[in-house]
């Protein structure tokens, strides 16, 4: 790669690998694909995006408003907790809004006549294994359950949204919408449409397209007159680029070896620490603690105060020196949309790497976004 500060990278050709197999699977199942923005909204690269899907997803203002005057069109948006001072504007920017809970409706669905109307429905049922990812799990407070539902919904409710998975296969979306019919099929005929949330890994080399496919044929057949919409965010930009780091410094202690980056878990990469779990880096094996103090064996640390910034171990082809190139793989969604400025640490640049090799940045940071942060 060869860079001289930190960067993201996008990939041009990748991602248009991922949208070509989103649009192909919207195309042959007759749904409705979108872009989540919690997992990436770098609007920057939003007219590759509309070649290719119309719609996309927001949970805030902020995102409703980058959607509208960013992408071009009106947000499918879902909040868990509409504020008074923000509904309006979000409104404006919106075609679809959902509904908590039923007492948010009650507060604001007569400001909201412009909009088709959702509620957020929960199956109480979910495969995603990490508590901290699991909308479903016992306590949540996300969404409606059966047993809350009038048998009569109110007349200006058009659509349920229900999000249940977490980079989850076909076949755990075939057992999830099983549970997913049997509570809440009954309403089914007083709506319009019904959206499956995210979650769905699409692009994801394992991942059974045939069956999601022909899965949402056979849903349109028992229930020919809903729209399905599929809002998944990681799908689209799934290994679409590494973030690029340097080694600034080698530490040891007890035998074990921390090569320090200018880059930073907690900062640039927080769902390592938080899901957690650990990356693939270029030219590096991952190996056991107890391997640690092994030849070309090293500790990556980030460049923050966190004790706990760092992840490890990986065996390198050759021993690392300051000023190497550490490239971590596939880090593109969850990232850029998640990081953050602890430590003034400078955020790393983003860039493009086009289909013809030629490399744009697409934005560089500094000070001055550091204090605006704190503005």
């Amino acid at each position: 790669m060869m860079t001289d500060t930190p960067i993201y990278i996008i990939e041009e050709s990748k991602l248009r690998r991922n949208l070509k197999l989103i649009a192909s699977v919207a195309a042959k199942a007759d749904i409705e694909i979108i872009l989540a923005f919690k997992a990436f909204a770098l609007w920057k690269t939003f007219p590759i995006f509309r070649e290719y899907i119309h719609s996309t997803t927001a949970s805030s203002l902020s995102e409703a408003k980058m959607a509208f005057e960013k992408f071009g069109a009106p947000a499918h948006t879902y909040s868990p907790a509409y504020t008074d001072g923000e509904f309006d504007e979000i409104v404006r920017c919106s075609s679809h809004l959902s509904f908590n809970s039923l007492s948010q409706y009650e507060r604001f669905h007569q400001r909201a006549k412009t909009v088709s109307i959702g509620l957020r429905v929960n199956p109480e049922y979910s495969e995603v294994g990490t508590l901290l990812y699991n909308p479903c799990a016992p306590g949540t407070r996300f969404g409606v359950t059966a047993d809350k539902l009038p048998e009569q919904l109110p007349a200006d409710i058009e659509g349920f949204h229900c999000h249940c998975h977490c980079e989850s296969g076909a076949d755990v979306f075939q057992r999830t919408l099983g549970h997913i019919e049997e509570k809440f099929s009954r309403w089914f005929p007083q709506l319009k449409w019904i959206n499956f949330g995210g979650g769905h890994l699409m692009t994801r080399k394992d991942y059974d397209v045939d069956l999601l496919i022909s899965m949402m044929q056979d849903f349109h057949r028992r229930y020919p007159w809903l729209k399905v919409i599929l809002e998944p965010g990681s799908a689209f930009a799934w290994q679409t680029g590494p973030l690029v780091s340097h080694v600034v410094d080698i530490v040891e202690d007890k035998g074990i070896k921390t090569a320090i980056l200018d880059v930073s878990f907690t900062c640039h990469m927080p769902d390592c620490l938080e899901m957690p779990y650990q990356p693939d880096v270029r030219n590096a094996e991952s190996v056991e603690m107890e391997k640690a103090t092994e030849p070309c064996t090293y500790r990556l640390g980030g460049n923050s105060c966190l004790s706990g910034d760092f992840m490890g171990s990986w065996r390198f082809e050759k021993e690392l020196q300051v000023g190497d190139e550490v490239i971590f793989e596939d880090m593109i969604h969850y990232t850029t949309v998640k990081t953050n400025t602890f430590n003034g640490i400078t955020h790393p640049s983003i860039g493009m790497l086009h289909e013809d090799g030629t490399m744009e940045v697409l934005r560089r940071f500094g000070f001055e976004d550091y204090l605006n942060r704190m503005d």
